[in-house]
């Protein structure tokens, strides 16, 4: 009777290393496709008036005010009224935020509260807030608190309403499901409404982000002595064109690492939603 020989099976294949390169290239890739635009329109700016498409005396070229720019930066002026509009902005941001999405959560789950303060959330959000810049300098003056409780106030409402928003906008079947696993109230809200909520309220974060640069350059430009809205204002007003756009560039600047922040905390908050 013959034995039977069992062959063992071939061994696996070493794992083929990570395409490093393809990773690198592609990556690359990514940031020249997303610097054309804006590689583009510097391009077009610095050249539109130099071949006297536009008055260089209103729009100068972009090496002119990257001049200017640093110049600013350099003699000290730039930090000073960068770091004055800072403090102002995450002040009044920072406020609203911890405000607004407490009570954003309290409006969204109960229904009572919200039928009660609906009327005054439509009034206040249809109010534009630069409408009640004069109403905060003469209740508060000009100072700093006036500038940052107008940034307060405009902040507020896109909070808010997103995060009124993302709690009624969770998915009805979800709540179904926990409730009938017999959670009770608070861990429901902890374990479903709070996770499902936190997407929608980082876009009213972001949303606010953006609110909190804009509102507040304009009210530097009304009785401020530093802050990049002041800067502007008054190269405007001694026709020093280059020192003007250098402030708005900068404005734009940091609204756009603004932003990047906050998409950087927004995901970090919505990792879960990779993994699960």
């Amino acid at each position: 009777m013959s034995a039977v020989v069992l062959e063992k099976p071939p061994a696996p294949a070493p794992p083929a290393p990570p395409p490093v390169r393809r990773k690198g290239s592609g990556v690359l890739l990514g940031v020249v496709r997303r610097s054309v635009a804006v590689v583009a329109l510097l391009a077009v700016w610095e050249l539109a008036p130099r071949l006297g498409l536009v008055d260089r005396t209103f729009l100068p070229p972009f090496s002119e005010v990257a001049a200017a720019w640093w110049t600013l930066a350099t003699n000290g002026q730039l930090a000073t009224h960068v770091q004055a509009s800072l403090v102002r902005s995450l002040s009044g941001f920072g406020l609203a935020v911890a405000t607004a999405v407490p009570l954003g959560l309290l409006i969204g789950w109960y229904r009572r509260l919200a039928d009660l303060l609906n009327p005054l959330l439509e009034l206040f959000r249809n109010t534009a807030a630069l409408a009640l810049l004069p109403v905060f300098v003469l209740l508060l003056g000009i100072g700093e608190t006036s500038k940052i409780s107008i940034v307060f106030y405009a902040c507020t409402w896109p909070v808010l309403l997103n995060t009124i928003s993302a709690v009624r906008d969770v998915d009805p079947t979800l709540l179904r499901l926990a409730r009938s696993l017999d959670l009770p109230p608070h861990r429901l809200f902890q374990k479903v409404i709070l996770p499902a909520s936190v997407p929608a309220v980082f876009t009213g974060i972001r949303l606010a982000g953006a609110v909190s640069i804009l509102v507040l350059v304009a009210a530097e430009m009304v009785g401020a002595k530093a802050g990049l809205g002041f800067l502007v204002n008054s190269a405007q007003y001694n026709f020093a064109v280059p020192q003007m756009y250098a402030g708005i560039v900068t404005i734009s600047a940091i609204g756009l690492l603004f932003n990047q922040v906050l998409v950087a905390l927004e995901r970090r908050a919505t990792s879960w939603k990779g993994t699960s």
